[in-house]
């Protein structure tokens, strides 16, 4: 997935930590992430 969008009408875009988070109740399918910590050395 290029960008986190809503992808149906109970899908909620939400930022925790840095992420981005695609959180989706009634079709668990349509969870993402996008965002990923980089480590530092």
């Amino acid at each position: 997935m290029k960008s986190a969008k809503k992808r149906s009408k109970d899908c909620q875009v939400v930022k925790r930590r840095g992420r981005l988070y695609v959180i989706c109740k009634s079709n668990p399918r349509f969870n993402a992430v996008q965002g990923k910590v980089k480590k530092k050395k």
